[in-house]
Parts: C-alpha cells; sequence; structure tokens
C-alpha cells in the first residue's frame, strides 16, 4: 500500500551530473528506510545508498561514496540521489525502495527511472 515514483533520469556526458527524486505516497507511516538500487543490462540489481525515514542516517555502496548523495527532501515523503562524476559504468535503471521495520528485506519498488552516461 505504498507507492514509489521516480524521477530524474536522462542522458548525461561523462562526469556529469544527475539528481533523482523518488515520491513515496500512500500507507507510508510503515517505512523505516528508503533506498536506491540500479540494474544494468545484463546484470543483477545491486544497492546503491540507504536512508533512515528521519533522514540522519546513510549508507552507500563503497563504488558510489564520494559521488552520489542520498537525503530527505522538505516533505519528508521525497528522497533524492545527487549523483556526480557519472561514469558509463553508473548506466542502469535505477530504483527507489522502501522498507517497513518489521521486515529484513525491501517490501515496495518504484517503477525506474533510466540512467544513461555517455563514454
Amino acid at each position: 500500500q505504498v507507492q514509489l515514483v521516480e524521477s530524474g533520469g536522462g542522458l548525461v556526458q561523462y562526469g556529469g551530473s544527475l539528481r533523482l527524486s523518488c515520491a513515496a505516497s500512500g500507507r507510508t507511516f510503515s517505512i523505516d528506510r528508503m533506498g536506491w538500487f540500479r540494474q544494468a543490462p545484463g546484470k543483477e540489481r545491486e544497492f546503491v545508498a540507504a536512508i533512515n525515514w528521519s533522514g540522519d542516517n546513510t549508507n552507500y555502496k563503497d563504488f558510489v561514496k564520494g559521488r552520489f548523495t542520498i537525503s530527505r527532501g522538505n516533505a519528508k515523503n521525497t528522497v533524492y540521489l545527487q549523483m556526480n562524476s557519472l561514469k558509463p559504468e553508473d548506466t542502469a535503471v535505477y530504483y527507489c525502495a522502501a522498507k517497513k521495520s518489521t521486515t529484513a528485506n525491501y517490501d515496495y519498488w518504484g517503477q525506474g527511472t533510466q540512467v544513461t552516461v555517455s563514454s
């Protein structure tokens, strides 16, 4: 009963930047943590970054540390992923996800937004 909608993807040159947005709606009171994942063609979906609902705790996969920043917007139901110094290997469909406090896995997923980085 949680809807997640991503936006902000697009085509950028090597070294460029994009800001992805995720808007959550529905029964958002059940959300404990939100994260970003990505899936490149021919590869498994992988974790990118996560933030707790209150916005004071974050974690990142090593390959994006120093380049990507996850944050909460003024509206608490909005989560952003600022991506800088983009590389071709960052090309993937990026998904927003939400996890309940009572579960180990992420429970809700958005439809994804395409990010393409040219060489």
